[in-house]
């Protein structure tokens, strides 16, 4: 499984972004994703994920309200996972960065198997 992530940039305090997640590959509709993001001096953390067929969304509590998390199902091989950034925060910057889980998702980055690139996102005051 390939992941690319891609829609990250900078934007006001306030404002609104989308970053995608492109996973393909052979049997890609079997894996869960995750979106994680990992600031400078920081672990990386979950922000949320999203199980193989699009529902059981789960939030991390800092973006819980803001972010929405949805899956694209439509090609066999190729899966787009979107996350919806509303009400940013400067706390919200971050390189964010897509995985995928076979089967299951899971809260912990341990459990990923494939990791995209990272999109930063930077949230100006």
């Amino acid at each position: 499984v390939q992941l690319q992530a891609s829609g990250g940039g900078l934007v006001q305090s306030g404002g609104s972004l989308r970053v995608s997640c492109a996973a393909s590959g052979r049997g890609v509709d079997m894996y869960a994703v995750g979106w994680f993001r990992q600031s400078p001096d920081k672990e990386r953390e979950l922000v949320a994920t999203i199980s193989r067929g699009g529902d059981s969304p789960y939030y991390a509590d800092s973006v819980k309200g803001r972010f929405t998390i949805s899956r694209d199902n439509a090609k066999s091989t190729v899966n787009t996972v979107y996350l919806q950034m509303n009400s940013l925060k400067p706390e919200d910057t971050a390189v964010y960065y897509c995985a995928a889980r076979r089967l299951l998702s899971s809260r912990s980055p341990r459990e990923y198997n494939y990791w995209g690139q990272g999109t930063l996102v930077t949230v100006s005051s």
